[in-house]
């Protein structure tokens, strides 16, 4: 090395390399997340991705709100996973009446609250990497099945635990880097959405933990003051439902969630593990085909692991070589400055690895895991809040090598190792976003078969409607569906395929459909109920009329 030049450190922040345009980055993410929120918008526009009856559940709630006839505090017939989404929409439906468009709107206003909180936190995490935050924009503007689902679906939870948990990461670093101005509120802040997620969904609690490590660890001093009594109260006050639940009925909330997760049932570790560590990433981070994952788009599974292990050592070593002061007074230069926002980029990357260590080991621990990989993958959406921290590495790399310091970086026998190393990242870099934007392609393909079931539902309802029924029987993924939809003129409660009494989530409904004179049934055209009421199809007291319709079947009592 020539005398007089400084080597730069292996784990040093890259610098970024100037721009004709400091402007352009900036435009180009801006219009990724226009891309985003336009494209996910499209999608509710044709009725995708498809409705459930656990959404309309949500809807129903929104409903009851919006009427003043209800207020839960939890997803109707269970005692965990709070109704925020519920709340957000009643205001719409009191305006514009129920929909399922109305029920999405605040959803989506969250998935861009989201992506824009993960531009900022890029930002804070990488020194004002703009490039890097663009690739990060975009990764997130795209979107496979399962991600916006996720995302736009008001079933409880997963909406708005992504935008929560980037909200928490973006104060946590403002708060841990001494940033003047605004301090107790954003305590307050982070206090307010650590007790509300609580309530939400305890899925985002491993970033909730994180985040709050990074703030004892660094502003100890400052918690032991009204900054941390602030947090307190706001934390009890996002948390309140939940806290007025368990006063008043005498039961943990906490346990449901247990249950829930599948405490308590069989499942084999190797199948929890192969959910958890092979099908779980890429379906939960949006990298497989609706409904599946096909060969060629696991590998992400076998990347996750290096790229935790690559940033989180990245982190620790940044840590390592930039010891922190911690409690230490208000810095007073731009040195002191700089290395605080370091050392909190450092701790909050780290956090965020270990939050999503935490996350799947707690995916593996459940049974879900291991008794339905597909669905329950939902479970690791948490995971983009990482996205950030595991994708700088990889960035680092290619930076690294092509930078102005590439040549001072190793000596001259070490560069072919750094141009394999840049090649790898750069390829890494380029599946990623290509995998992302093959099931992105693959969930437009799937929206019009969407539109058109929910056509088909549509349907369905004008059929009971004008035939005055008012009364029925269906199958779970039938009923709430089908009450929302009519916005309450068809009420139904829930059988088996066996005609049995099913899961009603909403009991009053049971109550008048036990009531009236001569309910009817409605089956999907194909399915065992749809089987077994065509066997009552023939003369007798108990026998049934059949109305076919385009994927469905009406079985109305003969009188």
């Amino acid at each position: 090395m020539t005398a007089g030049v400084r080597q730069q450190p292996r784990d040093a922040r890259p610098a970024a390399p100037p721009t004709r345009s400091p402007r352009l980055p900036f435009l180009l993410t801006a219009l990724a997340v226009l891309a985003g929120v336009g494209y996910r918008l499209g999608l509710l526009l044709h009725d995708a991705p498809p409705t459930n009856s656990d959404e309309a559940t949500m809807g129903l709630a929104a409903l009851h709100i919006a009427r003043g006839q209800e207020f839960p505090v939890w997803f109707y017939g269970q005692a965990y996973m709070g109704t925020l989404e519920a709340y957000l929409a009643a205001p719409l439906f009191a305006l514009a009446g129920p929909s399922t468009l109305g029920l999405r709107l605040p959803t989506l206003a969250l998935y861009a609250a989201f992506v824009l909180l993960a531009w900022r936190l890029t930002l804070r995490l990488t020194g004002g990497d703009r490039w890097f935050a663009l690739l990060v924009v975009v990764l997130l503007a795209l979107g496979s099945d399962r991600v916006v689902k996720n995302q736009l679906i008001a079933g409880g939870g997963y909406p708005e635990m992504n935008a929560a948990g980037m909200a928490l990461a973006v104060l946590a670093y403002d708060l841990a880097a001494g940033r003047p101005g605004r301090r107790l509120p954003r305590w307050a802040a982070w206090g307010f959405l650590a007790g509300l997620m609580l309530w939400v969904d305890p899925l985002v609690l491993p970033y909730v933990a994180a985040t709050g490590a990074v703030l004892v660890a660094y502003r100890r001093r400052e918690l032991r003051g009204r900054a941390g009594a602030l947090l307190g109260a706001a934390a009890l006050v996002g948390a309140g439902p939940l806290l007025a639940y368990a006063l008043t009925a005498g039961r943990d909330p906490l346990a449901a969630v247990l249950a829930a997760g599948g405490s308590g049932q069989s499942a084999g570790w190797a199948d929890r593990l192969h959910g958890a560590l092979v099908l779980g990433p890429p379906l939960g981070m949006g990298f497989c085909s609706p409904g599946h994952c096909a060969p060629g788009q696991l590998w992400w599974a076998v990347a996750l692991p290096p790229l935790l292990v690559a940033a989180g050592l990245a982190a620790w070593r940044a840590l390592r070589t930039r010891p922190p002061a911690a409690d230490a007074a208000r810095p007073s230069s731009g040195s002191a400055d700089d290395r605080a926002r370091s050392v909190a980029a450092a701790a909050l990357r780290l956090a965020l690895v270990a939050a999503a260590v935490a996350t799947l080991a707690l995916y593996a621990a459940s049974s879900a895991a291991g008794r339905t990989p597909t669905e329950s993958a939902r479970y690791l959406s948490c995971l983009l809040i990482s996205v950030p921290a595991l994708l700088w590495p990889l960035w680092s790399a290619t930076r690294r090598a092509t930078g102005p310091d590439a040549a001072a970086d190793g000596t001259p026998a070490q560069a072919p190792w750094r141009a394999a190393t840049r090649i790898a990242a750069a390829t890494v870099l380029a599946a990623t976003l290509g995998t992302a934007a093959v099931s992105t392609a693959g969930a437009i393909g799937a929206a019009p078969a969407a539109r058109a079931a929910e056509a088909r539902h549509a349907a369905l309802v004008a059929v009971l409607r004008e035939r005055g029924v008012r009364h029925v029987y269906a199958g779970y993924w039938t009923c709430n569906r089908l009450t929302f939809a009519s916005r309450e003129e068809v009420l139904c409660a829930v059988v088996d395929d066996e005609l049995r009494p099913g899961h009603d989530r909403y009991p009053p409904y049971r109550r008048a459909v036990r009531g009236a004179a001569a309910p009817a049934w409605v089956a999907p055209e194909g399915s065992p109920l749809a089987a077994r009421l065509d066997g009552r199809r023939g003369a007798g007291p108990a026998a049934l009329d059949v109305v076919v319709l385009p994927g469905w079947r009406v079985y109305l009592p003969r009188h």
